[in-house]
């Protein structure tokens, strides 16, 4: 990372684990000046300022005047609100972007809400994240190494791409761009369907009544495969709606193979079995291989 300032002022809403650790690579990479978080909780905002992470809190308002950048860090159900509060008051240069894990329904809401600053709207997705949710457990180095996926419109000037992708590259991202439309299919398949399967074991192995004796025996495998339900309800449920389509395509699919596989288990087919656990073995060590030569 180098050090040349890129922001002068930056404006964070939602400053928890995304935010804040935007805010820290910023600060440590020396790439922005005055750090601004608006936020809902006023607590979270004074802990933001207490562990350095943000220079001061604001409202809305003042904080996008002048802003060179803003960011959009909070769960995106509440994108749409922020957009039309701000859009008034954002300066002609300002380059507006966000962390959100959906894209159709962030660029509708731009479209509505931003009107003529839509130009200088790039949505954003940062693959990186923790289960852990919350200023306290943001950090410099979350997304270092890590991909951030960019959706630019037809709309958005070639500065304002060129801003976002130095924004991104700042915090020790490896950037790409595409379509909206082709970012809400391949997630919903590799992330949000995932988190919704986690989600749903625990939930279901925790209203049985022997779920205190179930918890008590479960170990590795149980862990390493409910760890993503420790993520922010909020910012899944909002995500799950806004690629409610993408996602139930993909919920479909995936109860089709759960469908085959008992039927293989039903009529005690064992080579079909094992050749269905042998291809997932061999697809997963490829994809492991491909990232270790990253």
């Amino acid at each position: 990372m180098t050090s040349t300032r890129i922001f002068d002022k930056l404006a964070i809403f939602g400053v928890g684990l995304i935010g804040g650790s935007v805010a820290l690579a910023m600060k440590q990479a020396g790439q922005t000046g005055r750090i601004v978080g608006v936020g809902r909780n006023g607590e979270a905002l004074k802990q933001a300022i207490q562990l350095g992470v943000i220079d001061e809190a604001a409202t809305a308002e003042d904080a996008v005047r002048d802003a060179d950048l803003v960011l959009l860090a909070t769960p995106v159900g509440h994108f749409s609100a922020i957009m039309r509060s701000i859009a008034p008051h954002l300066a002609p240069q300002a380059v507006i972007t966000d962390a959100g894990s959906t894209k159709g329904d962030v660029v509708a809401a731009a479209r509505s809400r931003l009107q003529d600053k839509l130009r200088r709207f790039v949505p954003a997705h940062p693959i990186a994240g923790a289960e852990k949710s919350g200023v306290a457990a943001a950090r410099a180095g979350l997304f270092l190494d890590k991909d951030v996926v960019l959706t630019p419109l037809k709309e958005t000037d070639g500065d304002a791409i060129r801003k976002a992708d130095a924004l991104w590259q700042g915090c020790g991202a490896r950037v790409s761009h595409m379509s909206a439309e082709m970012h809400d299919e391949i997630f919903a398949a590799v992330s949000h369907l995932p988190h919704l399967l986690a989600f749903a074991l625990v939930a279901d192995i925790a209203k049985r009544a022997n779920a205190r004796q179930l918890f008590g025996f479960a170990a590795g495998g149980f862990r390493d495969f409910s760890r993503i339900a420790g993520s922010s309800p909020e910012m899944w449920r909002d995500i799950s709606l806004a690629n409610r389509n993408a996602l139930m395509a993909e919920l479909d699919a995936y109860q089709a193979q759960l469908c085959e596989l008992r039927g293989m288990i039903e009529r005690n087919d064992g080579p079909a079995l094992e050749a269905l656990f042998n291809r997932a073995r061999e697809a997963r060590g490829a994809w492991i291989r491909n990232l270790e030569k990253q």
